[in-house]
């Protein structure tokens, strides 16, 4: 890539002292391990909108899908204030061109699922959005976004961290319209990884570049765009990336022995049944992609999505 990849992510990840308590809450494989990769853009929603270190504690109240972010003790309302910096931040944050953001769980600014909203009688449901958590997902729907204790989960981790890295890269090639041969190129090479999370859009977007040049420049980048960020929000899985590695293995049937293509059909079994990772079939066929200059496959992102050193497929 020729840009950084920017990434929106709370500051207290990053081990700042922002917390209301004045503490923060630093993971090590956010900043050290993924941070040699990406450039992060950290924001503190609470010190950012005004308040200080240390400040008073606060919680969501009243209905889940429009709560009110007030402090515990003394019940003062920082809606608000929250939603007016929100907006101008986000303006901000559009001009960025992050390709995704790493939330704080459980926060009432920047909780992405299961927050507390207490009812004014102070009885909690799990079931709550924060407060700008909620807007920036309003204002940018299809970019990737998770939060930390998500990211715990292996296969959550390496399909958003999949996802940053394919934006990443569309970037620069929706920053070349109206050209159509980079488009191309990069359906090109992404084919197999777009296969692997959803056949509905690979059969799609197929469709649309081959009819490519009789469409307008701004009218294509836009729903070739939207499209590909759709199918990267729909999961891989086991019975998918199964499907991936057969059609993968059909490149070879010509090259390889009877024997050597009941061994990668049993290996791909073995992952699919849960016995190894993602990573075994992957290096199998990569050994033979090498062996053999396969120049298909050579050129597909599916067999290196993001970088090997971060090791997202040794779990899944």
């Amino acid at each position: 890539m020729n840009q950084p990849l920017k990434l929106g992510i709370s500051s207290c990840l990053l081990g700042n002292a922002v917390r209301y308590d004045g503490g923060h809450k630093l993971d090590r494989f956010l900043r050290d391990t993924l941070g040699a990769y990406v450039e992060f853009v950290p924001v503190c929603p609470e010190v950012e909108c005004g308040m200080s270190v240390p400040r008073e504690a606060m919680r969501l109240v009243g209905t889940i899908d429009a709560p009110r972010l007030k402090t515990i003790r003394s019940g003062q309302d920082m809606t608000d204030q929250m939603l007016d910096w929100a907006e101008k931040k986000n303006k901000w944050l559009a001009e960025q061109d992050l390709c995704g953001f790493i939330f704080k769980s459980k926060s009432p600014s920047s909780g992405l699922q299961g927050v507390k909203v207490y009812s004014e009688k102070g009885m909690p449901q799990q079931k709550g959005l924060g407060v700008f958590a909620r807007a920036y997902t309003e204002r940018f729907p299809l970019l990737p976004v998770e939060d930390d204790g998500r990211l715990h989960d292996p296969g959550l981790r390496e399909n958003f961290i999949e996802r940053i890295f394919v934006i990443r890269r569309w970037q620069e090639v929706a920053a070349t319209k109206p050209a159509l041969a980079p488009l191309i190129a990069f359906h090109s090479r992404h084919k197999y990884l777009i296969l692997a999370h959803s056949t509905k859009h690979y059969q799609v977007m197929g469709k649309l570049v081959a009819h490519a040049a009789q469409m307008d420049a701004d009218a294509l980048f836009a729903e070739y765009s939207s499209l590909l960020m759709e199918a990267l929000l729909v999961r891989a899985t086991k019975a998918k990336n199964f499907n991936v590695l057969e059609k993968s293995m059909g490149h070879f049937k010509k090259m390889i022995t009877a024997w050597e293509k009941q061994e990668m059909l049993e290996v791909f079994r073995r992952y699919k049944e849960g016995h190894v990772p993602l990573i075994v079939p992957i290096t199998l066929l990569n050994h033979y992609i090498r062996k053999y200059d396969e120049p298909y496959l050579k050129q597909q992102y599916y067999f290196h999505p993001h970088p090997l050193e971060l090791k997202l497929r040794n779990h899944v």
